[in-house]
């Protein structure tokens, strides 16, 4: 009877234990995907008090709705100034007429400077257009002011091999142009008509935010990317420099201390992110002390699918692969 009774208390006692422990794991749980989330939304440690935002802009310019939401979380920071480093050869066209409004928003608050690296082209140069300031190097890459389509021809190809590729069209030009069928002329026209428009809209911005117009806008708007040096000459930049002329030019015409912190900030998305990854954490917790149901909850609703982009659609892009 007495083994009974100790056998009873001792089960009690071990149900406690599991019930404390299974507590802790939910409230570390929850912790972790509080306060990563508080960085995901731009709230992390410092980023409310005083200070000056650096904005990275690497690799090639693509929709971002993580993007977005970070430019946002800065309008309502403490952020008192806005330095945005490009090394970007630019990319889509409507990506990049999409982050041309997200800064020009931000600059209706606080000032953004940019500040070139390696090269600032194409959609990288429209995002740099945006700001009050553009400051690059003496033998950074900028301008490359223009559109571009491309797409193989495979027709050669698929007639060598005897394969052809039928279609039905509602009209001639209905996903024209066919990469299996030569370019037609009328084919030809209608994609120019694309590009010249979405040329003249980038020559437009170009014009508004450098004063730059008649033979001098054609110069400069021929394709050609341009050295830091000669883009100073032509209007395309303000100054030569890194992120100290930044710093100093923020302090002297915008009346923000140079002794203002610089703050990282950084676009998060996709499974990938510190988010997704704090979840699965958390799940893990929760399983682990036996609440499998719980935990396949979690990541039910915390594990988004990756966030795949193509380069579609015309391009505002500079490499050197990609001339013709």
């Amino acid at each position: 009877m007495t083994l009974d009774v100790n056998g009873v208390v001792e089960r009690r006692r071990l149900r406690r234990r599991l019930g404390f422990w299974r507590i802790a794991a939910l409230v570390l749980a929850a912790l972790v995907v509080v306060v990563l989330g508080y960085r995901l939304s731009g709230f992390a440690p410092g980023k409310n008090s005083p200070h000056v935002a650096r904005v990275n802009l690497n690799g090639v310019i693509f929709g971002s709705d993580a993007r977005q939401k970070m430019f946002e979380a800065i309008g309502k920071s403490g952020a008192k100034a806005v330095l945005l480093e490009i090394d970007s050869p630019g990319g889509g066209v409507t990506a990049s007429e999409e982050l041309y409004g997200d800064i020009r928003k931000i600059a209706e608050t606080r000032p953004v400077v940019a500040v070139v690296g390696s090269v600032a082209a194409s959609g990288g140069y429209i995002a740099a257009l945006a700001t009050d300031r553009i400051i690059a190097r003496k033998t950074s890459l900028t301008g490359s002011i223009g559109v571009l389509a491309q797409y193989p021809d495979l027709s050669g190809l698929m007639s060598n091999i005897g394969v052809k590729v039928e279609s039905v069209k509602s009209a001639p030009l209905k996903a024209a142009p066919d990469m299996f069928k030569p370019t037609t002329p009328q084919e030809r026209a209608a994609l120019e008509s694309l590009i010249m428009d979405s040329f003249a809209w980038f020559k437009a911005l170009v014009s508004e935010r450098r004063n730059i117009t008649g033979a001098k806008l054609d110069q400069v708007s021929d394709g050609r990317a341009f050295t830091g040096r000669q883009a100073l000459d032509l209007g395309l930049i303000d100054q030569i420099g890194g992120e100290e002329e930044a710093r100093a030019w923020l302090a002297a015409q915008k009346n923000v201390s140079a002794d203002l912190p610089i703050r990282d900030w950084k676009a998060e998305e996709g499974s990938l992110s510190e988010l997704g990854l704090a979840r699965g954490m958390a799940a893990g917790l929760v399983e682990a002390v036996g609440l499998p149901a719980f935990a396949a909850q979690i990541r039910a609703g915390g594990v988004s699918n990756l966030d795949l982009h193509a380069l579609d659609g015309l391009l505002a892009i500079w490499h050197p692969s990609l001339q013709q």
